[in-house]
C-alpha cells in the first residue's frame, strides 16, 4: 500500500530531525512501515468478526515471505548472509512462529497472549539494539542528512496521510474480501491467505528484489525475517489486545504446520554455505505453489 511508504517517508524524516541513527530507523521506523498494511488489514477484519482474514492474512503473508519474496530474490540473485542473521533474526522467527501456534491451540488469541506476544517484540527489539552490529544501515549517512533538510510540517503531513491512506486502503481491502467470499462462495480463511497475503506482502517483496538488483541480498533475508517477526509479535499482538481473535482448526490443522514447515526449511538452506543459491530459490517457489495446490 503507497500509505505504507508515505508513513515511512513521514516518520524517517521526524526521527532523524530528532537525532535517531540511520540504523536505528531502519530497525524500527521501517520495519513497522512494511508491515503497516498487515496491522491495519488484521485490526480493520478482527472488528469485523471475520477473524479468518485476521489470522490468514499474517500466516498467509509470514509463507508467502519466506517462499515466493525469499525465493524470488534468491532466483534474481543468490543470498548470502552473516552468521548473525542465523544466530539472532532466525532464532527469533522460529520462536515467535511456534510460540504463536502454541498460543492458538486453545482457538483464541486472547488479551492476555496479545500482551505477551507485544512484550517479546519490546524485549527482542532491545536485545537486538544493544547486541547486534548494526554496520548494514538502511540509510546512508548523505540520505539522513538529505531529510535533515525538510520542513517538519511536511514530514508531519506525510506521517497523517500515510495513515489516512492505511486506514482507507485496509478498510477497502477487507470489505471487498469479504463481497469476495459470499459472491463466490470462498472462504475467509483462504482468500485471507493467499489474496490478502500476498496483496499486504507487496511492500517486502518490492524491498527484497530491489535489494536483490543491487546485490545487497542480506538486507533482502533480514527484512523478510524480521517482517515474519513484526507479523506475530506486532500485528497479532496488537490485534489480540485490541480484540481477541478466535482461529479455527482448519488453520491449526494446515496453514500453521506449513508455516512452521517452511520456516524450518529454512533453516539448512541458510546453514549451508551461509548461502541461499538460485536453486534453492526455486525449490522456495515451488514450495509455495504446492501449498497453494494442497489449499486449492
Amino acid at each position: 500500500m503507497t500509505g505504507g511508504k508515505i508513513l515511512v517517508e513521514g516518520a524517517s524524516a521526524v526521527a532523524t530531525k530528532a537525532g535517531l541513527s540511520p540504523s536505528l530507523i531502519g530497525m524500527t521506523i521501517v520495519a513497522f512501515g512494511t508491515s503497516a498494511p498487515e496491522l491495519l488489514v488484521s485490526v480493520t477484519a478482527a472488528l469485523k468478526g471475520t477473524n479468518d482474514i485476521a489470522i490468514g492474512n499474517v500466516v498467509g503473508s509470514n509463507i508467502s515471505n519466506i517462499t515466493l519474496v525469499l525465493g524470488t530474490t534468491a532466483i534474481i540473485y543468490p543470498i548470502v548472509l552473516k552468521s548473525l542473521t542465523l544466530k539472532w533474526d532466525f532464532t527469533f522467527t522460529l520462536s515467535a512462529t511456534v510460540l504463536f501456534y502454541l498460543l492458538a491451540l486453545n482457538q483464541i488469541i486472547s488479551i492476555l497472549d496479545g500482551v505477551i506476544l507485544f512484550s517479546l517484540l519490546i524485549i527482542i527489539n532491545w536485545i537486538l539494539f544493544k547486541k547486534v552490529d548494526h554496520s548494514l544501515e538502511e540509510f546512508t549517512e548523505e540520505e539522513a542528512e538529505k531529510v535533515k533538510k525538510e520542513p517538519v510540517l511536511k514530514a508531519i503531513l506525510l506521517i497523517v496521510g500515510g495513515i489516512v491512506g492505511l486506514y482507507y486502503g485496509a478498510e477497502l481491502l477487507v470489505n471487498n474480501a469479504i463481497v469476495l467470499a459470499k459472491q463466490y462462495g470462498i472462504s475467509e480463511r483462504i482468500i485471507g491467505v493467499t489474496i490478502i497475503a500476498v496483496g499486504t506482502s507487496l511492500p517486502e517483496l518490492a524491498t527484497s528484489v530491489l535489494a536483490a538488483i543491487k546485490k545487497e541480498t542480506d538486507i533482502a533475508l533480514g527484512n523478510i525475517l524480521g517482517s515474519n517477526l513484526q507479523n506475530i509479535l506486532s500485528i497479532i499482538g496488537v490485534t489480540a489486545i485490541i480484540k481477541p481473535i478466535e482461529v479455527s482448526e482448519l488453520f491449526l490443522n494446515s496453514d500453521f504446520l506449513w508455516m512452521i514447515g517452511f520456516t524450518l526449511l529454512l533453516f539448512p538452506l541458510m546453514r549451508s554455505g551461509y548461502r541461499i543459491n538460485r536453486a534453492e530459490g526455486v525449490l522456495l517457489v515451488a514450495s509455495y505453489t504446492t501449498y497453494l495446490v494442497f489449499l486449492l
